[in-house]
């Protein structure tokens, strides 16, 4: 998996804690926690199997505060990017892309430019 290029990265993650991982012949299911090293924390939950996947990336602070969110719950319907869609600081709710975890660290990474 790609993720473990990001983890092994110590100037950018401090720790990881890897909640619950399953293989399966066509699918995975992965929890976890990664602890940044400018304090803040992304929770990772993501289901893959051939024919779908559901994903969410809860990006928040040491204290709980959110800073972002990617998931693909379908709870807003009357987005153009349905079921794709990112929960923002403020409370709002945006449109997304299907986003991968790779894509996630990326983006993090360029926000805390390291």
């Amino acid at each position: 998996m790609e993720i473990f290029k990001w983890l092994d990265d110590r100037n950018f993650v401090r720790s990881y804690t890897i909640n619950d991982f399953r293989e399966f012949s066509e699918s995975y299911y992965l929890n976890m926690e990664v602890r940044f090293q400018h304090n803040t924390v992304l929770y990772i939950r993501e289901y893959v199997e051939v024919s779908r996947r559901k994903y969410a990336f809860h990006w928040q602070k040491e204290t709980g505060d959110l800073l972002i969110r990617w998931d693909n719950a379908p709870h807003f319907p009357n987005l153009p990017t349905f079921p794709h869609h990112k929960h923002r600081a403020d409370g709002s709710v945006q449109e997304s892309t299907d986003i991968s975890l790779d894509d996630v660290f990326e983006y993090i990474k360029k926000e805390i430019a390291i």
